[in-house]
């Protein structure tokens, strides 16, 4: 029993202040990379925290809690790769190959649209014939850069664990917070990336040009770029 009391406290140290802390840390927006690391190692740890402390008090709450946890990121994962194979197949289906750029489609639609959708062998990048009267070449490469990042650093994943978190504890204002924080971070990342192909102000321009995401999201992105 005295030992779930530290356990406990733990786990309460990581479901509310430490989480809002770094949720609010200007410094994460600088190093996302070590600002991820720090929401995977609390997302673990808090979770391994709230079930090792249940069981010194229960052991059939701890199991139900790991089984809850577990069952849901599977049915989270499997969710997510019925919904890539259906867009995929979509994908296909309305749109064109580009000779030029391999393992690129294009689809007819006057918005602007670019996203990478992650597969078996390979990724598909689609883009749209408005997002290509839109942007300039060196804008396009930015966009083409960033959403290829995605998927080369398997954001997706990432994305997946934390959604399915936030699914199996809805009551639990932290895990709300720590997907978006983690979504904004995912996408600097992918910055980063395109920031290796083409300057920061053609890429703040290209983010501000699509503006297909949150509107504090574009901002923050924008203003870490024109800094």
């Amino acid at each position: 029993m005295t030992e779930a009391i530290p356990l406990g406290i733990l786990a309460v140290v990581l479901a509310w202040p430490v989480p809002v802390a770094l949720a609010r840390a200007r410094w994460a927006l600088r190093m996302p990379a070590l600002a991820m690391l720090c929401w995977q190692a609390i997302a673990v740890a808090g979770g391994l925290s709230m079930i090792a402390a249940l069981w010194y008090l229960s052991r059939g709450a701890a199991v139900l809690l790991a089984l809850h946890l577990l069952l849901n990121l599977g049915l989270t994962t499997l969710g997510a790769m019925r919904q890539r194979r259906r867009h995929l197949q979509l994908v296909e289906l309305l749109s064109t190959p580009m000779p030029d750029r391999p393992g690129t489609r294009l689809i007819e639609n006057e918005a602007p649209v670019a996203y990478c959708l992650p597969g078996a062998p390979r990724s598909v990048t689609v883009l749209s014939d408005g997002l290509l009267r839109l942007l300039t070449e060196d804008e396009l490469a930015a966009v083409v850069a960033h959403e290829r990042a995605h998927v080369t650093q398997h954001h997706h994943i990432v994305l997946i664990a934390f959604k399915a978190w936030r699914t199996a504890l809805p009551w639990f204002p932290i895990a709300s917070r720590a997907e978006d924080a983690v979504a904004l971070l995912v996408e600097l990342l992918a910055d980063d990336d395109a920031r290796q192909v083409v300057s920061d102000d053609v890429l703040a321009s290209a983010v501000t040009a699509v503006a297909g995401a949150d509107a504090a999201s574009v901002a923050s992105r924008v203003a870490r770029l024109t800094a």
